[in-house]
Formats: structure tokens, C-alpha cells, sequence
């Protein structure tokens, strides 16, 4: 399957006349993590609420072979943490992993916790790039006092921040796109990247991109059979996918996905929407943000 993906990869930025692909939502974790995390999904645990195999279930360096031979440029180390004191750890590991690992953005998370501010900017100080936060696994409210000074961090420094707040694939009690918007009212100035375009809250998602300048959404899972099946994108939208062709990334969530990457790709070009749409998504618009070069 990887080598069937590889060429059909090969074949879409031959046609597109694209030198890579960038891919704003990877997932590298510690290995202990990430065997918990694929553990989680093997039981079909209820954020995820139906079988959910493992596409690419390989060692750390075959996962990083196997994106670079998919042709991905640019990648990210997205983590996230369940409980407290776990965030400064895994920034320690994703600071280690992005030294190693040049074609991976510098990735960091947090938590609302006391120690926060301090572990956040530290991050920044060592060279984070983007940030995750999960605030469904997380189950904890954006809008919770301890992240005050994070967020007020993050908005200083311009820092992209992907953010997965939707409801999808099941809601948390702190999901959905009204503390977001809560939050971007009071710090308007956050580069919020909506995971999974905001699934399946698409709609409301959409709406704060109208009103904020500064919030990207990103494709991962969004039109692929599988999400299609329980969150459909609802084609009323469609023109609105044209209109922020300069704020829509493309993401992936590899290796945690349960078909081979090149669905990702080919959802995108079932919209239809053409070659300049799909050559901002798949790569110019997160060289932009990232100024990639």
C-alpha cells in the first residue's frame, strides 16, 4: 500500500507542479505515548465511538521514512496531555524529537496548570513553531483562568496554535465553537488552526473564520469515506472553501488513521475545487505561515 500511495503522491504534485507536500497535522510522540494512544483507539474508546485501525502502526523512524518517501516537506510533532505536570515533559521530548528530525516544526502543548506560562515560554524560547491543544482528550475549557497567560503568550509571539475543539468524532463537555468564541473575543489576536475543519461543527467554524482573520482550519480526516459516513461537510459550505483558500492547511493525522494516506489527497480532489485551490492547500498557504521558504 505504501508503494501504491507513493506513486499516486508522486504522480498529484507532478501534476500540480508541487515540490512537496506539508502536512500541518502529524502526530510523533514518545514511544510509551503513542503505544498508549493506539492502544486507546484498538478498544474503540468512547471519544472515537467505532473500530478505528491503525493504518501505519510502525517504529518511529519507519513512520518518518514512509512520510518522506509520501513526499511530505514539512511536518508536525503534534502532543498533547491528559493531566497535569505532563505538558513540560513532552515539550522536553518534542524539543529533542524536532533537533533530530529537521523536517518536523518544533511542536509544543499545555495544559492549564500554575506552571504554564513558564513551560510555554521556555518552548518558544527553544524554538517552537506551532503549539497543540487538544482540548477534547484534554477535557479541560479554553477558557479556564489558568490558560490566561498562555493564551495572552501565544498571541504576542504569533505562534499557530492547532487546536482540536470541534465535537467530533463524540463531544466533550468544553467542545464545540462557543468557548472559542468566547476566546477569540477576548484575544482576538490567537492564530487558532481548526482541526478537522471544526467537525462536524463545520458551519460554526466557518463563521469565526469570517469574523477573525487569523484562524486557519485544517483538512485532516474532512471528505475521506470514513468521516463523510457520520460527519458530512454540508455542501452549502462549498463556496466558502473557495473564499478561504488562503486559510484552509492540509493535515493528515498520520500515522493515526484508519486508511492509507492517500485518501487525505484524494478527498481533497473529489471537491473539485481546482489545481491553484489545491496547491495553496497542500502546500503554499502553510509556507506562508510557517515561512517555510
Amino acid at each position: 500500500m505504501t508503494v501504491d500511495t507513493a506513486t499516486y503522491l508522486a504522480e498529484f504534485r507532478r501534476r500540480l507542479d508541487l515540490p512537496a507536500l506539508v502536512d500541518v497535522h502529524t502526530h510523533f510522540m514518545p514511544d510509551q505515548v503513542m503505544r498508549k494512544v493506539w492502544a486507546y483507539f484498538d478498544a474503540a474508546g468512547p471519544l472515537t465511538g467505532q473500530p478505528w485501525p491503525i493504518t501505519y502502526r510502525d517504529d518511529e523512524q519507519v513512520r518518518l521514512k514512509t512520510l518522506r518517501e509520501f513526499g511530505v516537506r514539512a511536518f508536525t510533532s503534534l502532543v498533547y496531555p491528559h493531566k497535569p505536570d505532563m505538558a513540560a515533559w513532552l515539550n522536553d521530548w518534542t524539543a529533542e524529537f524536532a533537533a533530530r528530525t529537521p523536517d518536523c516544526l518544533h511542536t509544543a502543548t499545555c495544559y492549564p496548570e500554575p506552571t504554564a506560562p513558564t513551560y510555554v515560554r521556555a518552548a518558544l524560547d527553544r524554538g517552537a513553531r506551532v503549539f497543540k491543544v487538544h482540548i477534547q482528550v484534554g477535557a479541560f475549557s479554553p477558557l479556564d483562568p489558568l490558560l490566561d497567560p498562555v493564551w495572552a503568550i501565544l498571541a504576542e509571539s504569533r505562534t499557530p496554535i492547532v487546536i482540536h475543539c470541534g465535537s467530533g468524532p463524540a463531544p466533550g463537555e468544553f467542545t464545540g465553537p462557543a468557548p472559542i468564541a468566547e476566546l477569540l473575543r477576548r484575544y482576538p489576536a490567537l492564530r487558532l488552526i481548526i482541526a478537522h475543519m471544526g467537525t462536524p461543527e463545520y458551519t460554526e467554524f466557518l463563521d469565526l473564520a469570517e469574523q477573525y482573520p487569523d484562524i486557519y482550519l485544517d483538512t485532516t480526516m474532512v471528505w475521506t469515506d470514513f468521516s463523510e459516513g457520520g460527519a458530512p461537510f454540508p455542501p452549502a459550505e462549498r463556496d466558502r472553501l473557495r473564499r478561504f483558500a488562503d486559510r484552509i492547511l492540509f493535515g493528515s493525522d498520520f500515522p493515526n488513521i484508519p486508511y492509507p494516506y492517500a485518501e487525505a489527497i484524494t478527498a481533497l480532489e473529489r471537491l473539485d475545487l481546482g489545481d491553484d485551490w489545491l496547491r495553496k492547500v497542500c502546500h503554499d498557504n502553510a509556507v506562508r505561515l510557517f515561512e517555510l521558504g
